[in-house]
């Protein structure tokens, strides 16, 4: 038996619907199916189907196993799925408000199907991690820890932050990985006052911070980490920020328990950045949801309704950014195991210096 199917059929279930249309990348391959565009997956309560078009039945055959696959022409999956409906006279249908068009909803709709729409119910489902996924995801960590490692030991004065990128792309497919997880953020000095700082030929100078958040794509699975380095002694006020983020961070992942509300953590870190000062400018929430991507949850924010859970995986990522001086972010990935969260990052917290 397939274990995640199983979880999809026990959601089926609990929504009191016949079946459950999938479309978004990420949820299909959770469930072992192909990722592309031109591939669906309805899962009933005792089959599963793959509709997709002749490009992929070859991949389909050689890679997936547990789905009937169904071959249609080319753009016509929602008329072929309505056929399939009514051939297994299925009426209740949930589909992934996300990731269906509004046409594919009328032409569903219009056929008189009683329509669920499925929110974040399928990032629940995928939230909690089994062994074989937390494993993979700390694979993934332990090559981020090794890329940094070589990004720095080659980083100088003078290189500009493109270089910088250009660094952690060649380290992350020499090490191994499938690619980025997402474009990195590379911000030097002022820039650093931009959280999502992307890279640009702006020169890395000595006695400025240097903002590196990256991550890899490792058998599907993501990482996600954030170091604030410097060439040479950093400013004093920068210093002093960083020393704020980092006793935030380890407040925050002491709060990492099973049974914890996520705004809760949100909340210590917040608390302590302010106590510390510097409360207007963490602007962000303090986390997300690690995993295959997108969608991934618990969310940590001030907003959040999550409850923390034996087996999620989680960004822990404060920071503090000040306009026309700069910013500081430390970000690690943590997993709660025996209840506790627990750093799948090694990379060293204490400020980095390069150049000494």
């Amino acid at each position: 038996m397939n274990s995640r199917l199983d979880k999809i059929r026990k959601l089926i279930e609990e929504k009191n619907i016949d079946a459950l249309l999938i479309k978004g990348k990420n949820n299909k391959r959770y469930i072992g199916a192909l990722t592309g565009s031109g591939v669906y997956v309805l899962v009933t309560k005792d089959k599963a189907y793959q509709i997709l078009d002749g490009r992929y039945i070859d991949e389909a055959n050689k890679k997936t196993t547990i789905f009937e696959n169904k071959v249609v022409p080319q753009g016509s999956y929602i008329l072929a799925i309505i056929d399939l409906l009514k051939e297994l006279s299925l009426q209740k249908v949930g589909i992934e408000s996300q990731f269906m068009s509004i046409r594919e909803y009328i032409d569903l709709s219009e056929c008189s199907f009683d329509i669920t729409l499925i929110t974040n119910e399928l990032g629940k489902v995928r939230s909690v991690k089994s062994k074989e996924e937390i494993e993979t995801i700390r694979k993934a960590c332990e090559l981020t820890d090794e890329i940094f490692k070589e990004v720095i030991s080659e980083i100088k004065e003078g290189m500009t932050e493109l270089e910088v990128s250009a660094l952690l792309h060649y380290w992350t497919l020499k090490k191994g990985a499938s690619g980025m997880a997402f474009e990195p953020i590379v911000a030097s000095g002022e820039r650093g006052a931009m959280p999502h700082g992307r890279p640009t030929t702006k020169k890395l100078k000595r006695n400025e911070a240097i903002t590196i958040d990256f991550g890899i794509v490792y058998e599907g699975y993501q990482s996600d980490m954030t170091r604030t380095i410097s060439i040479g002694e950093p400013p004093k006020l920068i210093k002093e920020i960083y020393k704020a983020v980092l006793k935030a961070q380890n407040l925050a992942i002491e709060g990492i328990r099973e049974g914890v509300s996520a705004r809760d953590v949100d909340k210590i870190a917040r608390d302590s950045i302010a106590e510390s000062g510097f409360g207007d400018y963490f602007t962000h929430g303090l986390g997300h949801g690690m995993g295959l991507g997108d969608g991934e949850l618990p969310t940590l924010n001030s907003r959040s309704e999550d409850i923390l859970e034996e087996g999620m995986v989680m960004s822990c990522e404060p920071g503090i950014y000040i306009p026309d001086v700069g910013g500081v972010r430390i970000e690690d990935d943590i997993v709660i195991i025996n209840g506790k969260g627990v750093s799948l990052n090694k990379t060293s917290k204490e400020w980095i210096i390069l150049g000494e």
